[in-house]
């Protein structure tokens, strides 16, 4: 156990940290109308990663994280052919673009959930994550999203390759 978690579990928290992080500079990068490919695909291996192994973990039948993960993953896949397969030509830059946003807020709502069931003090606010600060906290971190995403839309026009 290393704090508190075994080796796996650590493992996968680690990837999706790494994974939210470089997705923040993808991010940056989007609504700058910067490319940052190397960010970009540590961002993509990470965060795939993260749900690939998110469903390893022993469970019993289909739950919340299973669906997120599902949901992630076609995204993901998503973004990795708008990318590296098409190229954001024409509709595949906004693809992309939508794709990969909606992968790190995804990754986000996992990190925010999961805070609030790990940490003490968010856990006291929120113990079965329906209580009003859990719900402003989401909703809090999807209008950040939207407004976000919406600026990548908008300004992300990388240059023809």
């Amino acid at each position: 156990m290393i704090f508190g978690m075994a080796p796996f579990t650590l493992f996968h928290v680690i990837l999706s940290l790494i994974g939210i992080v470089t997705g923040l500079v993808v991010l940056a990068g989007l609504i700058g109308s910067e490319s940052k490919p190397g960010w970009t695909l540590v961002f993509l291996i990470t965060t795939v990663a993260t749900s690939v192994t998110g469903f390893l973990f022993p469970f019993g039948g289909f739950t919340p994280a299973i669906g997120v993960g599902i949901i992630s993953m076609i995204f993901l896949i998503t973004a990795i052919i708008a990318l590296y397969f098409y190229r954001l030509a024409g509709a595949w830059r906004w693809v992309y673009v939508a794709s990969a946003v909606v992968s790190l807020y995804l990754n986000i709502f996992v990190l925010v959930a999961q805070s609030f069931q790990k940490i003490p003090a968010l856990n006291a606010l929120a113990p079965t994550g329906s209580e009003p600060p859990f719900a402003i906290a989401q909703g809090i971190v999807l209008v950040l999203f939207i407004i976000a995403g919406f600026l990548s839309l908008r300004r992300f026009h990388p240059l023809p390759a």
